[in-house]
């Protein structure tokens, strides 16, 4: 190992959150327990994102393969470290103290300790996602740190709600209402700062206000309306912004964020349907977290009755909609035709996986439960003519190994904020009830 520079110990996770992450250490030197090789053949299996990871890294291992991963290590490539597969060590008396079970975690505390001991005077440190493994590293004198490749530096930016423009001229307002198709200039409002990409705006001036939207293309604002779209209409500036970037065809990713009740999937599945002539097929997914790693075949009953509980709070959403109209009526019959002919698919996300995505309105709720990758993997396979959405609470993760920096919803939130197709909107008012509200806020 070089003289200078860190060495660091992978703990599982960090591989099945990011099989490429070999590539983001620098010149530092990366040591893989052997027990995390066993931990990912027990992974390669399945169809899940995880389980592609794990298939994936472990051919990235195989052509660096060799007796010199086990001694002196194999290079990493120009001007990077070393990679190095350690062996199982015996516990530490301070390990054989601390936690009597032979666990894989407790195993990888073994080898960091190993590592840490033999490298003295060099900083060793843990790389894991686990906060309960990097506290008990910590508890042993071993420097952990969580995996910060794809976190998001300032996600400041998602909790914000409308953006504002005060000091607008009253008559400049008032042309927005009386000619809002043909738009106002920057110059007209006198803005200093150009905004970047589709945003959107409360414009205040000293007795009126307006709803606006900047179109980066044509470098104008227009005024927003609230658009009723099957049934639903905004109740609130959020709403009707969220509303208004789903209705635009030029905007074909949306990323909706907000705390539970704020109608993030309801609005973008009203606006999915009022479009459905548009689109070949609408996909609503969402990710099954609760059964983490494990496969739903454990689950009693056929597909429908394990995949049910999961899907439920889709269909409910479906249901306020479907409501909102008598059991006679054309909308009512045309939502129960698209759910019979599949026209409407409300699924898990895992079972969008290998479908075609072409002129699809494709929902993914929950979204904040997804990796960066995960998103990646999505969007990517986008074909013409396909809108996606993307909804959910950073503060509300299920995964154990994502928070509100390292989710799949800030990091896409992040990275495509100012492109010309993308839009955020962050809905903070909940509209579920007052009682909701009241929770939401309060408990």
């Amino acid at each position: 190992m070089a003289k200078n520079n860190k060495i660091f110990v992978l703990d599982t996770n960090v591989i099945l959150h990011d099989f490429q992450c070999l590539t983001h250490f620098q010149d530092n030197d990366v040591v893989i327990p052997i027990v995390v090789l066993e931990e990912l053949d027990r992974m390669k299996k399945g169809n899940d994102i995880i389980n592609y990871h794990a298939r994936e890294f472990t051919r990235e291992l195989d052509k660096l393969s060799g007796e010199k991963l086990f001694s002196g290590g194999v290079t990493l490539g120009r001007n990077r470290g070393k990679l190095f597969i350690e062996t199982g060590k015996p516990f530490s008396k301070a390990l054989q103290e601390s936690f009597i079970e032979q666990t894989p975690d407790h195993r990888i505390l073994a080898i960091a300790d190993y590592v840490k001991n033999k490298n003295t005077g060099k900083a060793v440190i843990l790389i894991s996602k686990d906060i309960n493994l990097r506290l008990k590293a910590k508890s042993l004198g071993i420097d952990a740190e969580d995996y910060k490749t794809d976190k998001v530096v300032d996600i400041s930016p998602l909790h914000r709600s409308a953006d504002m423009y005060e000091g607008i001229k009253d008559d400049m307002i008032a042309s927005l209402y009386e000619n809002g198709n043909s738009g106002l200039s920057i110059k007209d409002l006198k803005i200093k700062k150009e905004p970047v990409g589709h945003r959107y705006f409360i414009l205040k001036g000293e007795n009126a206000s307006a709803l606006a939207h900047y179109d980066p293309n044509n470098k104008i604002f227009k005024r927003v309306e609230k658009q009723r779209c099957y049934g639903i209409e905004p109740r609130n500036a959020e709403q009707a912004f969220s509303m208004d970037a789903l209705m635009r065809p030029e905007i074909q990713l949306i990323a909706l964020t907000g705390k539970a009740g704020t109608g993030k999937t309801l609005l973008a599945l009203a606006a999915a349907l009022a479009q459905e002539s548009s689109f070949n097929q609408i996909f609503l997914a969402r990710p099954i977290v609760p059964l983490a790693n494990k496969d739903i075949g454990f689950l009693p009953g056929n597909v429908n009755e394990k995949i049910g509980p999961y899907m439920m709070p889709l269909f409910d959403n479906l249901s306020v909609i479907k409501h909102r109209f008598k059991s006679t009526s054309k909308e009512y019959t045309n939502i129960e035709d698209m759910v019979k002919s599949d026209k409407l698919l409300i699924t898990p996300l895992a079972f969008i996986r290998g479908r075609s995505l072409s002129n699809v309105f494709f929902i993914v709720d929950e979204a904040q439960n997804l990796t960066p990758h995960e998103i990646k993997t999505i969007i990517t396979r986008a074909g013409e003519g396909t809108k996606m959405v993307f909804t959910g609470d950073i503060q509300q993760i299920d995964s154990p190994y994502l928070d509100s920096s390292s989710n799949g919803l800030s990091y896409l939130t992040d990275k495509m904020k100012g492109q010309s197709i993308f839009t955020h909107v962050n809905l903070v008012k909940g509209e579920r009830s007052h009682l909701a509200e009241l929770a939401s806020n309060l408990l």
